[in-house]
């Protein structure tokens, strides 16, 4: 009832080259295997998917990390370590009063009221116009207004100071200009 047809198991004994149209010259409109590939398969396989790999970039450490020096903590002064700082950049305006900073930098233009502040200074593309009380001042640009400096002020080769200054002491680099109502602070009496 299940047994093979004559036929088939003849075939099935023979070898394939006896076969017609089972020799390698026989068919040639077939493409051959090619390495490697699946069997039955005359398509290229899918090339391999990318991995996911991503390179693991090494993260810089903080710049205030003690006992690692970088190029920006060579060149930290003073006004860079200071928290309670204020830095007006280039093609920056501001006006109003300025109430709450140690340390005022201008590189842009300020008119402002600042009463009461330690450090201030003037880059050379700054602009400052109004009052200022401070400690120290160091002008390289313009200043404009006026200023009581309680203990030294420098103006800078470049700088130009003109209004209502009171000082007690002064340094005047070559180059620099000082014009208006200038007079020394007078000494506390002992």
């Amino acid at each position: 009832m299940f047994r093979k047809k004559k036929d088939e198991a003849a075939k099935a004994a023979t070898p394939p080259d006896a076969i017609k149209g089972s020799g390698p010259l026989d068919d040639i409109s077939t493409p051959p295997l090619k390495p490697f590939s699946r069997k039955g398969s005359h398509a290229p396989l899918k090339p391999p998917a990318p991995t996911s790999f991503l390179a693991e970039t090494p993260r810089r450490p903080p710049p205030n990390t003690p006992g690692l020096s970088s190029r920006r903590q060579d060149r930290a002064t003073a006004f860079d370590l200071d928290p309670k700082r204020l830095v007006i950049g280039r093609d920056i305006c501001i006006s109003g009063e300025i109430t709450a900073c140690d340390k005022l930098l201008i590189e842009g233009r300020a008119e402002v009221q600042l009463p009461d502040t330690r450090f201030l200074d003037v880059a050379p593309s700054g602009l400052f116009r109004g009052a200022a009380t401070v400690d120290e001042a160091d002008i390289s640009g313009r200043f404009k207004g006026e200023l009581t400096v309680r203990n030294k002020l420098i103006v800078r080769a470049g700088g130009k100071l003109s209004g209502t200054i009171r000082y007690a002491q002064i340094i005047i680099e070559p180059g620099g200009e000082v014009s208006g109502d200038m007079q020394p602070l007078e000494a506390p009496q002992e």
